[in-house]
């Protein structure tokens, strides 16, 4: 992934595919049933629609007079709601989340921190059998590449703050170890007492503690990567894209905003943004 330096700060790009495309077809379609002007259309496969339905065809349109004259000239946008694209975002952030979760109309799921965070956890309680328990969960936790910011002095920080409310709990809860580590990965700890990193090694081989987040969730910070599939259709994409690729935005949106229009195909871009309007 891409990195790049912001505010004396180096940060990794997020990773943008282009999971599906509904096609434009479907949006046409929709636009004839309410105009019943199905015989204007360019495309054969549309002229014919309500006496011979190919769907195959329909869904494979590259361009519409009609969509066009609708988005751009009367601003008539609710047609293309029916045309839907899905991303595949990887390495985004939490605080890229927050921001993305105030445009209402999309599908999104996201990686899991109580279900993913294991690691983490596993590799706080094998540092409790070091010497230097900071600096093994430091080694640990920087090779498991979990946050945007790659900046190796500014992670120590973050990762110690990790790892100081970890400790802070620890120290404070009696059934800690009962709460982070699978009940059948809880012998290790008596069998690997004193070595750290055959106790990491087990945690990591053995049965994962996969709910650990309802305990252990507020260790977590908005630098924290996480993954996401987001489902647009291309009215909300358009919106999306209006303020989110903009100087505006905050620059690690923008980011994001940008590479998922660098994987959107120029069919969709042509209805939705006025840059690509004529290409």
């Amino acid at each position: 992934m891409e990195k790049i330096e912001m505010y004396h700060i180096e940060y990794e790009k997020p990773k943008v595919t282009l999971l599906q495309q509904s096609g434009l077809g479907v949006a046409e379609i929709a636009a004839r049933t309410c105009y019943d002007s199905f015989e204007n259309s360019e495309n054969e496969c549309v002229k014919n629609a309500m006496q011979n339905l190919d769907t195959d065809a329909i869904n494979n349109i590259d361009d519409s007079d009609l969509l066009a004259n609708l988005a751009w000239v009367h601003h008539h946008h609710s047609i293309i709601e029916h045309a839907t694209l899905s991303f595949l975002v990887q390495g985004t952030s939490r605080g890229v989340l927050q921001e993305h979760a105030r445009h209402r109309l999309q599908a999104i799921s996201v990686r899991s921190t109580r279900y993913t965070m294991s690691s983490v956890i596993n590799a706080f309680v094998a540092s409790l059998e070091s010497s230097d328990g900071f600096a093994f969960f430091l080694e640990k936790v920087l090779a498991l590449n979990l946050f945007v910011v790659t900046d190796t002095k500014y992670l120590a920080i973050e990762i110690k703050a990790i790892y100081d409310k970890l400790q802070f709990q620890y120290e404070r809860d009696g059934d800690f170890l009962k709460n982070a580590i699978a009940k059948s990965s809880l012998p290790f700890i008596e069998e690997c007492k004193g070595d750290a990193q055959t106790l990491f090694e087990a945690f990591q081989m053995g049965k994962k503690k996969r709910n650990v987040g309802d305990g252990f969730k507020h260790v977590v910070s908005d630098n924290w990567k996480v993954d996401m599939v987001v489902t647009f259709n291309i009215r909300s994409l358009k919106n999306y894209f209006d303020l989110r690729d903009s100087g505006a935005a905050w620059f690690q949106i923008q980011w994001l905003a940008q590479a998922m229009k660098e994987v959107t195909p120029q069919k969709y871009l042509r209805l939705i943004d006025k840059n690509y309007r004529k290409k």
